[in-house]
């Protein structure tokens, strides 16, 4: 922490000295008899000030003698304007010299009248266009025949701006009549993209690459920038499961899958490997995604499923600025499940327990009192009759949340400095839960001359995350009402079997986890020629983080005697510390040199490049159990006779070489080719190495003469491109998905195994091997063709995108089949082959009309990954990985509703212990292919359908007007085939469990009528044979799709006239809500990306305040 703060204040020191030298710069000048602009000259020589003046106002020819010895700008130009009428005004690095009439000329002359046309380059008028009288508020928009009329002073300028063109600035000079034409904006096609090792003009991609800027993800206000990405760039899925404090996205897919391994994209901080989330949302400038192999080749070896590249913001050449930022917001759950009352819990038990012991009568649990009158009993005994509300006790209906930031940024010629400092506080919806967050980034650049550069970037991270031991979501929704979690003297009850959860998440203990990383990148640039730069770079990082999980003793009390301890909740009989430590440190070391060379219509940039990086890390455990104090969680207070302890440590390196050449004729012809060779210690020597190579192509259609002599005058930019290449994965994972990094070595286990020796257990070191060695394994590859097409229409204001893909996986690491005897896991062999294919598409409009401005911009994508040959292998289990199949497709039996007669009874059964309003099953095939009268998992199961989000979506639509700002964003999920889960729709579960509300009057009952069990949706109340209703088949499955609000922002920044007074630049302020509603089919009260026993989604609203200094 002191490294952090001492970085934090030598930034900040730098960034006042670069501010304090800009306003105080001093200069030592002997002028005798020297004119005006000699002594200009003079300065500008020894600062990097700009003189502007109009020499009708000042005669700079005019003889001044004067001696200023190290004294500043501001006095030398006091000394040589004295009694002169001249006076000055210095902004940022200009000084602009004023006659003083001039200063109050504009407010004595008689304003005029000015009209005029507004034009295109065609000629025809442009609609709306801003016109402005130039340092003033006064306006006037053109209309539909792009005339206007406007008052102005008679010397004024005025400023015409529209959407999609060039601003332009025209004086008035004493003319009534003005026609204007404006060109085309091409700012958009310039606009610069972040591709690997370098940037590239967007006009000039011949890849796949999606751009975002950082001002669009931090308007969403998330915690972590992974969340940020939900829904923004059209081919990547983002899914979440919960929103605990601090939860970030569940997982990141880049345009489908492309292994059963590891499929989460490579994340490259300003150049170099990092995490999403380490990364404040408001640093960032800019995210590119690699989506195909022309852009990602040139990472190679980790680029298989695509790769994010974040740049964060740095400083420009400027005076200081100071900016903060307050958030303060409250979260509520979106949803939660609702559960049915005491009378029908207790009804529906007892139903339960007749449809399973028919002989036993209708109330083998409850009395037909206890059924009646429970609810009036619990007036007067609520120790008997508990009606105990346990989501209500256990959480709170908000959280407050609330974020500062902190940035600081300005710099001179040499150096320029950018820092910034967030603190995040999010509460849990229950006790004793909250995230806590420090980031600071200081960016640094400096330059020594033309030839010679250098940056030095700091980043420091510090998060906390504490919560109770206990998780209470899934027990505290199971619990029924019924059992009691606080007797009437407060003492703990035991709640449902010794599992109150009210008690154990308040008195169970505590889990910790710190999470600390401290990193950083120097680089020095050198260019030593016009058009070559050489540029080397280093960059550590260091990783701590500990955990400490302490679990306490729970007791409970008696019903008849609360005061007695009758014995403790399950699992939490002993008191028990456990402790984790990870430390790792990574270091990336480059060299890259890129050359770019124009000679008349050809444009040529060569770049290659060296990289390594090397990965060191090793965690320590101990645990101590059966604590005599459960207050003291040290490990050296537990007893030693129950103490445990474990540990490991890992190495890890690649070694890579890498190219690229893109090649530009006359803005038409596009060429590129990447090439990456890298080696991975993951892999035995023979087979280290990989080469991935990749090439594309770009023709803009546009620029041809046959489309510029076209009457295609909508049409701005037109371009085609397509691209292959191949990408490699090294990631291998075991078949529990751990990473394994020496699958070519054979591993020995050390540990303690218990002997029987002279009458007594002792135990005795042993050494098994416990890995099978394979040494003949190396890449996964996965090859790509995309083809794609960049339009711009309506002067630039209307653009598109789209792109088409095919990716297929072939050498696929799987588990080698080896017999069981031979007492290994099975080893890893490149054998299996999966295809992806898909589309992405990106639109977006903006435009002006009159003072409102307004952009509208919408992503849509798809895709389909089917595994291939498999060599054999099968992943079975309700969702499976089978030849033919998708990625996870849903696997179970065809129903065919409800068991309804004694003739679909005698029909094809499961199991024996089937009856009428069981789920009804299809008899598919048998041993000799044919239906055999049998539902059996061998023959009967079929593939129903991908798991698979499918047609995403997302969106955004922002307006500003004058000083108010209106944002929203949204996403979604055009298809998904979803299951209805147990925690879902199963009554009873868990040995009597809750019931659902959303099954009530809906379920099939001998109680009911024919006609009311005919429409029953829902089968029989049953524990006994449950395992065959809710068995995975097609009769719990249902549309999964949705449509949620992500964002919604509305601001307004307050007037410069008023905050200039009070010496601050701007000030906004601003209401927010995020997942503020969702639209889906879910059952009631269930969250689309809500787990089953998890955290829910919870809706942000949020107030903040942003001031400019």
């Amino acid at each position: 922490m002191k490294i952090t703060i001492v970085a934090l204040f030598t930034c900040i020191y730098t960034l006042f000295a670069v501010e304090a030298n800009s306003q105080n710069t001093k200069v030592s000048i002997q002028a005798n008899d020297f004119s005006i602009q000699k002594v200009i000259s003079e300065i500008e020589k020894q600062t990097d000030y700009l003189f502007v003046y109009d020499k009708n106002d000042v005669n700079v020819s005019r003889k001044v003698s004067l001696t200023a010895n190290n004294e500043s700008v501001s006095e030398v130009l006091n000394k040589i304007f004295e009694g002169t009428g001249v006076t000055y005004k210095m902004v940022g690095k200009n000084i602009t010299l004023i006659k003083r009439e001039a200063l109050t000329d504009n407010n004595q002359q008689v304003s005029k009248k000015v009209t005029g046309k507004v034009l295109d380059q065609n000629g025809d008028p442009v609609i709306g266009a801003n016109v402005v009288e130039k340092g003033t508020t006064n306006g006037s928009i053109t209309d539909i025949d792009g005339h206007f009329t406007l008052s102005v002073a008679p010397n004024s300028t005025l400023i015409f701006s529209f959407i999609g063109y060039a601003t332009a600035e025209l004086p008035v000079s004493g003319k009534t009549n003005l026609t204007v034409t404006l060109r085309e904006d091409t700012e958009i096609l310039d606009e610069v993209v972040v591709v690997g090792y370098g940037t590239m003009k967007k006009k000039d991609l011949t890849g796949a690459v999606a751009a975002v800027k950082g001002d669009a993800l931090a308007s969403r206000k998330t915690t972590q920038l992974s969340t940020a990405l939900q829904g923004a760039v059209a081919g990547v899925t983002v899914t979440r499961d919960n929103s605990a404090p601090g939860a970030a996205a569940g997982s990141i897919k880049v345009r489908g899958v492309t292994t059963i391994g590891d499929t989460s994209p490579l994340v490259i901080i300003d150049g170099v490997p990092g995490s999403i989330n380490d990364v404040n949302p408001n640093d960032v400038e800019s995210m590119s995604v690699l989506k195909d192999a022309a852009s990602a080749s040139i990472y190679g070896s980790r680029a298989a499923a695509g790769v994010i590249l974040i740049t964060t913001k740095r400083a420009q050449e400027k005076s200081l600025s100071i900016d903060y930022n307050f958030e303060y917001g409250l979260e509520i759950p979106t949803k939660q499940p609702k559960y049915v009352g005491v009378k029908r819990f207790l009804e529906t038990t007892n139903e339960l327990r007749y449809n399973d012991n028919k002989s036993g009568g209708w109330n083998q649990a409850y009395s037909e009192d206890d059924v009646n009158n429970w609810e009036k009993y619990n007036q007067t005994d609520p120790d008997k009759y508990p009606m105990t509300d346990w989501v209500g006790m256990i959480l709170d209906g908000s959280a407050p949340r609330q974020t500062h930031t902190i940035s600081l940024a300005g710099g001179s010629k040499a150096v320029k400095s950018n820092a910034s400092f967030v603190y995040d506080k999010v509460d849990g919806l229950y006790a004793d839960r909250y995230y806590e967050r420090f980031m600071i980034r200081a960016n640094n650049d400096f330059t020594v001359n033309k030839y010679l550069g250098a940056t030095l970037d700091f980043n420091f991270k510090r998060t906390k995350n504490h919560q109770p031991y206990y998780s209470p979501f899934s027990d505290m929704r199971l619990a029924p009402m019924i059992y009691p979690a606080v007797w009437a003297n407060g003492e703990y009850a035991s709640g449902k079997n010794g599992c109150n959860p009210y008690a154990m998440v308040n008195s169970g203990g505590s889990k910790d986890e710190w999470y600390n990383k401290v990193g950083g990148r120097a680089a020095i640039n050198i260019t030593p020629l016009e058009g070559l730069k050489i540029s080397g770079v280093i960059a550590p990082n260091y990783t701590f983080t500990k955990n400490k999980d302490f679990r306490k003793t729970v007791s409970y009390s008696l019903e008849d005697d609360p005061n007695t301890i009758g014995g403790y909740m399950e699992g939490y009989n002993t008191t028990k510390l456990s402790e984790k430590r990870n430390d790792s440190y990574d270091v990336t070391i480059q060299g890259i040199a890129n050359y770019m060379k124009t000679f008349g219509k050809h444009d040529l940039n060569v770049m290659a490049g060296y990289e390594t990086y090397r990965y060191f890390g090793e965690n320590l455990g101990a645990s101590r159990d059966q604590y005599e104090l459960n207050n003291f969680p040290y490990l050296d207070i537990g007893p030693l006779d129950l103490r445990d302890n474990s540990g490991s440590a890992v190495q890890l390196a690649y070694q890579s070489w890498f190219g690229r050449v893109v090649y530009n004729y006359d803005n038409r012809y596009l060429l590129q080719a990447n090439v990456r060779y890298d080696g991975s210690s993951r892999f035995h020597s023979d087979y280290r190495w990989g080469v991935f190579p990749s090439f594309s192509a770009g023709w803009v259609m546009s620029e041809e003469a046959f489309m510029k002599n076209a009457d295609i005058d909508w049409l701005s930019f037109l371009k085609l491109r397509a691209s292959y290449g191949t990408l490699g994965n090294e990631r291998i994972t075991d078949n529990d998905g751990n990473a394994l990094y020496y699958p070519y070595q054979a591993f020995i286990n050390f540990s303690d195994v218990l002997f029987y020796q002279n009458g007594t257990i002792v135990p005795e070191l042993s050494a098994a091997q416990w890995a099978y060695a394979v040494e003949n394994i190396s890449w996964e590859t996965t090859s790509s063709v995309d083809v794609g097409l960049d339009a711009t229409f309506f002067n630039n204001r209307l653009r598109f995108t789209a792109d088409y893909y095919k990716k297929q996986t072939k050498d696929m690491l799987l588990a080698l089949e080896i017999p069981d005897y031979v007492g290994f896991d099975n080893p890893q062999r490149n054998t299996g082959k999966m295809y992806t294919n898909g589309y992405d598409i990106e639109l977006a409009w903006n435009d002006q009309i009159g003072d409102l401005t307004y952009g509208i911009s919408a992503n849509f994508s798809d895709f389909v990954s089917k595994m291939g040959d498999l060599g054999g292998t099968e992943f079975l289990g309700d969702q499976v990985k089978m030849e033919d199949s998708e990625f996870n497709e849903w696997y179970g039996y065809l129903s065919d509703g409800l068991i309804l007669t004694e003739e679909d009874l005698n029909g094809p059964k499961l199991n024996n212990n089937v009856q009428l309003g069981d789920v009804k099953y299809k008899d598919i095939s048998g041993p000799d292919g044919v239906p055999d009268g049998k539902i059996s998992p061998e023959y009967d199961r079929v593939l129903l359908g991908g798991s698979l989000p499918r047609f995403q979506y997302g969106g955004s639509l922002n307006l500003g007007y004058k000083g108010f700002d209106f944002s929203l964003a949204f996403q979604g999920v055009g298809r998904r085939n979803a299951r209805l889960s147990s925690a879902m729709v199963q009554p009873l579960q868990a040995n009597w469990g809750n019931t659902p509300a959303i099954i009530d009057g809906n379920y099939w009952s001998e109680k009911n009528t024919e006609t009311q069990n005919a429409a029953a949706f829902y089968p029989r109340l049953t524990y006994a044979n449950a395992s065959n209703n809710y068995a995975m088949s097609d009769y719990w499955m249902f549309k999964g799709r949705y449509f949620r609000l992500k964002n919604l922002t509305f601001g307004y920044t307050l007037p410069t006239a008023w905050t200039e007074k009070v010496t601050i630049k701007q000030v906004r302020v601003y209401i927010a809500a995020n997942d503020l509603f969702c639209i889906s089919k879910y059952p009631s009260g269930w969250d689309p990306e809500m787990g089953s026993s998890s955290y829910p989604i919870t809706t942000s609203l949020l107030f903040g305040l942003s001031v400019k200094f």
